[in-house]
Formats: structure tokens, C-alpha cells, sequence
């Protein structure tokens, strides 16, 4: 296996704050079937249009047991029962549920250790991934709440995402933020332990918690974090622009509220689409602060034959940013091509400005190819300029050389074992990445 050191993360830290702010979701009722933080099941039952349907969710939460090396990362005197103390939610993409982890979960507790509890969320499996980006990320928060209400020994938390999983989190991250009260102005580098300066210029690196819980890692796998309208976002379409500006009004009658959000046409003409606003800080939710307090942020993408997502929306680049990826794999990290950071870099936010409203109507009620153009390209640009605000690690991902390469966005998480297995060296370097944050963390807790 690869060394840690071949992550090249270049991540900061924040201490951890006690502030937490308690928020509900009506609608959403947990039971507790046990009071063991060792083995414990949860059970959710979600009630849709005032009782005309339910859905009950059962997913098993336990405390992970160590398969090699009998430790865990650390150990700390504070944790001398080898409790679980963080937290790692995986969130499933579109039409998903938690069996699409169980590789990835079973690899992640193997190679995690102990001190993880490795936990697929399930309060969003199947057609309820229709019901919007904000419905959706307001119930895993509410789940998130009860597996730390239910763990008492967490202390940290992470999120894994696949796909629209990763809004799905986003959002989530928002509602479970809480600002951070002190003066953290104390950020370290973890890859080379010295004030990272531009980290600093923003104003959404400075601390706070998740779920009461001390932030480390937000990773995409192959998440739209730009919607997937415009010029090859929704690879499938095979980047014709009739069908593409065909599949904007129709998304709506399959994939329900998700799918204006993803193609931006949700709302009012005059209102931004839920996209921008989670691109920046909105009076309700916190959107780029909760992402800001994530020591470490990180998206996955595929590069080339990913059916779904394109490569610009999920590496939150520009076109003309993309350029042409390396052919060889990262040593020990089979179809993991490239590794960069890309640093802050301060602008006011995103904006909605006049032109955008009257694109969008345009956009809204006619299939006219340019102003459609002019609406998606607007909306990139602002999107890109509020998210490039925090500073991401990017991680490009190339099947190219798979058996299996048009599976690419099952790949990435590894789905299905026997159909996916391509996608093994990226879970290796995703739990590689965690590894070290989790390293450097007990590190500077312990200064």
C-alpha cells in the first residue's frame, strides 16, 4: 500500500468549539431500539403528506472492530475503552440506499480502525432522493443528530458523499452548523504545520462545529456541486444540445423537485436557484461557513466515461481550467491520476444579478438555445466564484484503462464489488486522505 505522505493534502485545522445548535425536522421520528453505544439500531420512519405514506428505515450502527494491525489509529487517554470518537457518514447518491457502500464501508472500517464508526445513512434511500436537495439534506441532518445523540463518545465527524449525495451533505452540514463563538484565528497547515495566509483572507475557515462534533473531512465522489445543466454536465446526453435543453423541463416529472434544483430552474424567476444560495452564506443556513469548517475538503471526479456527472461540475472547475489529465495512475492508487490543491481565493460571493432573473425566466418557459447558454453559464461562473472562496483538494480520477470504464460513476464507490472492483484504489486513497487527517488531528490536540 501507498504511503500516506503520497496524499499531498494540504489542509487546515480548527479547534473545536462547544456550540451546538438544536434543530428539528417535522415529520421525521427516530426510536431507539437499544441504549448501547457498542451496538446500536436505529430505526426511521418518515411520514409524507400528512400520513398518506410511510417509509421505515432500519439501518445498524456499530462500533467497528479492527481487522489489521489490532489498533486503531490512536488511542488517547481520553478513550481508553476504545470507544468510537469519529464519526464517518457515507451518503448515498441518487435512486441509492446503504447497500451502495458495502464495500467501501467494510474497506473503511478494515483500514480506519477502531476509532471510527463508519456509518452508511439511509434516511434518503430510494425515491425519496426525488424530493428535493433541501428535504433530503434536512433529514440526514436530523439522522446525523441521532447517531451522536445515540454515541456519546464521538467527538469528531467526517462525510463521505457519492453523487447527489454530496448536495445532499452539503445542505446537511448547513442545518447541523454552529458557528464558533471564540477567536480561532490559530489555523495550521497540516502538510507543512505553518499558517496557511490565504486560508485566512476568507471568512469561512474559522471554526465551528457539526452536530456538536469537532469538523475534520467533506469528500465528494463524482457529486454535481454545479447543478448539471450546460455543455456536457449530464454525460449520457452525449453533449447534444437538443437534448440537453429537452432534459431541463422533463427532469421535474422523474426525478421530482431534484431535478429543477440540479438544473437550476427551481423557484421564482426573480429568486436564485437553490445552488447559488448553497454557494455562499444565506441568512437561514451557513452553507460556505459549515464547508469552511471542515478542516479538510475534497472532491473526487472522474475525468472521462462517467454517464452522469461531468468532469467540470464535479472538480468545481471552468472549462478552460480543465486541461488534459495524466494517463498514470498515482502509485499505489490504481485510476487516481492527479492530486492538486487549489488555494482560496477571495471575492465578494456569488451574485444573482439582473440579467440572471430574466435568463432564468427565459429558461424557464422556452427551449431558446442561447439564452439557455447564457443562463447556465452565468450561473457556473457565480457558483464557481462563491465555492472557490474555501480552498479544495482535487483529486482527478481516470478509468480509461478499466475493463469496465462506462461504469466509472458506480466505480468511484465501488457499488458493486463484483461489477465495480475498478474503483478499489480510490477508496484506498480516500481512506489514506482520512488517515492522515485523523493523524494530524490527535497531533494538534495534543499541543
Amino acid at each position: 500500500m501507498a504511503t500516506i505522505s503520497l496524499i499531498h493534502a494540504r489542509c487546515v485545522y480548527a479547534p473545536p468549539i462547544a456550540n451546538r445548535r438544536n434543530c428539528t425536522k417535522q415529520g421525521l421520528i427516530c426510536f431507539f431500539s437499544s441504549s448501547s453505544t457498542s451496538n446500536s439500531v436505529l430505526s426511521f420512519s418518515f411520514d409524507r403528506n400528512e400520513g398518506q405514506r410511510y417509509w421505515n428505515l432500519r439501518v445498524r450502527s456499530q462500533v467497528m472492530t479492527t481487522t489489521t494491525e489490532g489498533n486503531s489509529i490512536a488511542t488517547t487517554a481520553s478513550n481508553l475503552n476504545n470507544d468510537p470518537d469519529h464519526l464517518l457518514v457515507l451518503v448515498h447518491g441518487i435512486s441509492g440506499s446503504p447497500s451502495d457502500w458495502t464495500y467501501a464501508e467494510g474497506e473503511l472500517k478494515r483500514q480506519l480502525g477502531k476509532n471510527f464508526l463508519v456509518y452508511a445513512s439511509a434516511s434518503n434511500a430510494y425515491s425519496m432522493t426525488f424530493t428535493g436537495i433541501d428535504e433530503s439534506g434536512r433529514r440526514l441532518a436530523d439522522e446525523v443528530r441521532q447517531v451522536v445523540k445515540q454515541t456519546r463518545s464521538l467527538k469528531r465527524i467526517s462525510f463521505l458523499a457519492h453523487s447527489l449525495g454530496g448536495l445532499f451533505a452539503r445542505y446537511a452540514v448547513a442545518v447541523l452548523y454552529s458557528p464558533d463563538t471564540c477567536n480561532s484565528d490559530q489555523h495550521v497547515d497540516t502538510d507543512n504545520s505553518i499558517m496557511e495566509s490565504s486560508q485566512r483572507t476568507t471568512n469561512f475557515s474559522n471554526g465551528g462545529m457539526i452536530a456538536g462534533l469537532e469538523p475534520i473531512n467533506f469528500i465528494t465522489l463524482a457529486t454535481p456541486h454545479l447543478g448539471v445543466r450546460g455543455k456536457k454536465q449530464l454525460p449520457f446526453l452525449l453533449g447534444i444540445q437538443f437534448l440537453e435543453k429537452l432534459a431541463a423541463p422533463l427532469a421535474p416529472y422523474f426525478v421530482g423537485r431534484t431535478g429543477a434544483q440540479l438544473f437550476l430552474t427551481d423557484g421564482e424567476p426573480n429568486n436564485p436557484s437553490l445552488l447559488l444560495r448553497m454557494a455562499s452564506d444565506c441568512e437561514d443556513e451557513k452553507f460556505l461557513s459549515a464547508l469552511g469548517a471542515f478542516r479538510c475538503r475534497v472532491v473526487y471526479a472522474n475525468v472521462s466515461y462517467d454517464h452522469m456527472v461531468g468532469w467540470r461540475t464535479s472538480s468545481i472547475r471552468r472549462e478552460s481550467e480543465l486541461g488534459k489529465p495524466p494517463s498514470k495512475s498515482l502509485d499505489g492508487y490504481r485510476h487516481v491520476v492527479n492530486v492538486q490543491y487549489s488555494p482560496p481565493v477571495l471575492s465578494d460571493g456569488p451574485q444573482f444579478p439582473p440579467e440572471a432573473m430574466k435568463a432564468k425566466e427565459t429558461a424557464q418557459n422556452t427551449h431558446d438555445t442561447q439564452n439557455t447558454a447564457e443562463y447556465h453559464e452565468i450561473m457556473e461562473e457565480e457558483m464557481i466564484r462563491g465555492l472557490q472562496q474555501l480552498g479544495w483538494k482535487k483529486v482527478d480520477v481516470s478509468f480509461h484503462t478499466a475493463f469496465w470504464p462506462f461504469f466509472a460513476h458506480n466505480n468511484i464507490n465501488v457499488k458493486y464489488e463484483f461489477l465495480h472492483n475498478a474503483g478499489a484504489g480510490v477508496i484506498t486513497h480516500v481512506a489514506d486522505s482520512i488517515r492522515q487527517q485523523e493523524t494530524a488531528s490527535v497531533l494538534a490536540g495534543s499541543f
